[in-house]
């Protein structure tokens, strides 16, 4: 396999030089048109503002797949009417590199999506054996709604980004939603701390979002006291995840090409657990999927190698194995169209007997 690496860039708006939309910060994507069919190149870049209209940064990519290949290039450009045009300046590091290895470097021209926070753009290449041009596309998380708002009432809270899932804590380990809004009443200032599953790597990072709080909460009004209850609430019944029909769980997702499981898969396995251990009679069944690139067969393959990391992960935490049952569906019944990080998901439900 050729280890060329698509290297990315970012493009920085400038609608008028008193005008231009600041694109500092990290970004995170993917180059797909390498032609290489089902080869893919996830990527973070973060860029700083230098003097004038220029523009640095450090850019790292992997190989899709194989995450222990890797490379970090510095990179240097200027803003353009539409975007930003950068060039590669030097390679940093290197990770993986064998006698076959090789990147392509030149110039890479972006567009950029200020309401998608979006850059799309075409790189040119320097010859080197296939190098010619790739088509990159990167997001970036930002908030988009009020950065305060009014204490003790429900606000709808909105980000960019793609793929974003929520937490409450810097360690990520309180999961609170997924998707780019969140409705939530808040009392206090809080920061909530998003990913990006959109091609996640080693180097992606959690963006914080302090959201300020105003006033004092609306009082309180007089209600009638409910009646104490004579038993505590099943609260196994609240909100359970696992239904007679496939539930997906949005959370448990893996590394690209992988049956590694995203650190932010944990909290869901350890309420999934929680809730067989709760309800012993209940059998589970975990179907794997894959995103829709690479060899169907490979797919095939890995979306039950998927399957079986959940139920492994299940017994380390006390389920017995005997009660779940695994399989795999390949690429075969894709949610969103292909490349999308939400394809690399496991789907549960009850299994009768």
């Amino acid at each position: 396999m050729k280890r060329s690496f698509w290297l990315v860039v970012l493009a920085l708006l400038s609608l008028a030089p008193t005008q231009a939309q600041s694109l500092t910060g990290e970004w995170q994507g993917v180059e797909t048109d390498t032609g290489e069919p089902g080869a893919v190149w996830p990527a973070v870049l973060r860029l700083q503002k230098s003097s004038g209209t220029n523009v640095f940064g450090v850019l790292y990519q992997e190989v899709g797949g194989e995450p222990g290949v890797s490379a970090t290039f510095q990179m240097a450009g200027t803003r353009t009417a539409a975007g930003l045009r950068l060039e590669h300046v030097r390679k940093l590091t290197e990770t993986g590199r064998t006698p076959f290895s090789y990147w392509c470097e030149g110039s890479i021209t972006f567009t950029y999506d200020p309401a998608l926070e979006k850059l799309t753009g075409r790189a040119t290449y320097n010859p080197l054996n296939d190098c010619d041009k790739g088509t990159l596309t990167f997001y970036r998380v930002r908030l988009k709604s009020a950065a305060t708002v009014p204490a003790g009432v429900e606000t709808t809270l909105r980000v960019s980004g793609r793929n974003v899932l929520w937490y409450t804590d810097a360690s990520l380990k309180q999961p609170v939603a997924t998707g780019n809004t969140y409705r939530t009443k808040l009392s206090k200032t809080t920061t909530f701390y998003l990913r990006q599953s959109y091609y996640p790597t080693r180097q992606s990072t959690a963006v914080p979002i302090t959201i300020r709080v105003s006033g004092t909460p609306p009082a309180a009004t007089s209600a009638p006291t409910p009646p104490t209850p004579t038993a505590p609430p099943d609260t196994t019944r609240l909100a359970p995840l696992v239904a007679d029909r496939p539930v997906v769980l949005p959370t448990v997702l893996f590394r690209l090409g992988t049956a590694e499981l995203l650190p932010e898969a944990q909290p869901a396995l350890q309420q999934l657990a929680a809730e067989l251990k709760a309800r012993p009679s209940l059998r589970l069944r975990v179907a794997g999927h894959t995103d829709r690139i690479g060899e169907p067969q490979k797919n095939q393959i890995l979306s039950e190698q998927r399957a079986e990391a959940v139920k492994q992960r299940l017994v380390q935490l006390g389920v017995n194995e005997a009660r779940i049952s695994t399989i795999g569906y390949g690429d075969a019944r894709p949610l969103h169209p292909s490349p999308d990080a939400r394809n690399r998901r496991v789907e549960v439900s009850a299994e009768t007997e």
